[in-house]
């Protein structure tokens, strides 16, 4: 593909990126850009993942609505290359089945997985914002006896990742919020371009009387909410200038972190300003842990580097602790979770609460319900 191609189909997808829409509605548009920059076989693969633990929260592939089961447990079983994880956290956030295996696919379980379906070659590519955080990865495919994925197109694809997973989240928050499901659901603030209130979700009243210089009784805007609504609007009308969705963290007067998203919507032709309201930290992901295993915070910060792919070295630099008592927080971990091996905690974790968030955002999608993104508890719907 030339060089025109490239760029054409980078102003589309920033184009449709930039104005939150549901997940399915995303993945839908973004295939026909992607199919004309790079060819492929069939339609793509979508996931989005757990920023916390980068597991699977959902897959999407039009034409096949429900994701093999063995293949999960390949998944998060099985010793291959390629997996979702291990490319969530390399450098590159890239790779191909074919470089994977030094051009023998043959060798991969993967690769014959594939082939049942008629895919040949697989670029498997991450979704990470410019913040850092991975929310889903894109899968691409080729039938026998085509043309390798060439090095301008891994590069296209890298370069465009990042607008896709700022448009994932922003798409997960979006229905989260419109159609809440728990008490710590994040809430939904809407403003003219004026940055008058429009319309909002239960619950935002208390969530804005929490954060600093505000007061919603009397109709005054924390500062906070009007700087990221100035930010939000000037990201949308110059979109080269930085994220399409963007984001602010505030000390609220609780002493909590909160997360604010701003985004714009033009559905009705004028510019309008979505503000997302939620807590900060690592998701549904240590209430979890907490509630299933009883697992202390130190444990819950290790098995979510574990769940990640990290090694004992790694999750001691980012913990500062000696490989000797990341070893013994392993083994209280293992005793409380009733494995027996750091692959048997992942695939348990994965089976037990990520598997059924999978296989409901499989009937959300059929059902044109928003897809969710965190795990599954018990009280979700």
């Amino acid at each position: 593909m030339s060089a025109e191609v490239f760029r054409r189909a980078t102003e589309q997808i920033t184009r449709l990126c930039g104005e939150p829409r549901d997940l399915v509605s995303l993945w839908q548009e973004s295939s026909e850009i992607l199919a004309r920059a790079v060819p492929h076989y069939w339609t793509p693969c979508f996931y989005t993942l757990d920023p916390a633990s980068l597991l699977m929260t959902s897959h999407y592939h039009r034409g096949l609505a429900e994701f093999p089961g063995d293949w999960l447990v390949s998944e998060y079983y099985a010793d291959d290359v390629n997996q979702l994880a291990t490319v969530a956290r390399s450098a590159s956030g890239i790779a191909t089945l074919h470089e994977a295996t030094g051009g023998e696919p043959g060798r991969s379980p993967r690769w014959h997985r594939n082939m049942t379906m008629g895919g040949d070659q697989e670029l498997v590519a991450r979704l990470r914002t410019r913040s850092g955080e991975v929310w889903g990865a894109l899968g691409l495919y080729r039938e026998p006896r085509t043309p390798l994925f060439s090095a301008d197109e891994q590069s296209f694809v890298r370069s465009v990742t990042p607008l896709l997973a700022e448009a994932a989240r922003a798409a997960l928050l979006l229905g989260q919020a419109q159609q809440p499901d728990s008490a710590d659901s994040p809430g939904l603030l809407v403003l003219d371009r004026h940055c008058a209130v429009e319309s909002t979700t239960p619950g935002v009243a208390r969530r804005l009387e929490e954060l600093p210089d505000g007061d919603w009784a009397a109709g005054r805007l924390p500062s906070s909410v009007l700087a990221l609504a100035g930010r939000t609007l000037r990201a949308a009308e110059h979109p080269d200038g930085g994220d399409l969705v963007t984001v602010v963290r505030v000390l609220s007067r609780t002493g909590a972190w909160v997360v604010l998203h701003g985004a714009c919507l033009n559905s009705t032709g004028d510019r309008r300003i979505a503000v997302i309201i939620e807590p900060a930290g690592p998701g549904r992901l240590y209430p979890l842990l907490m509630s299933a295993y009883g697992l202390t915070e130190r444990e819950k910060d290790v098995t979510r580097l574990v769940l990640q792919g990290a090694s004992t070295s790694r999750i001691a630099a980012e913990l500062v602790l000696s490989a000797h008592t990341v070893q013994q927080h392993l083994k209280g971990i293992f005793e409380k979770t009733g494995v027996r091996s750091r692959r048997d905690l992942v695939g348990k974790v994965f089976f037990a609460h990520y598997e059924p968030r999978l296989r409901d955002n499989e009937r959300r999608a059929a059902d044109g319900r928003p897809l969710r993104g965190e795990p599954w508890l018990p009280a979700s719907s």
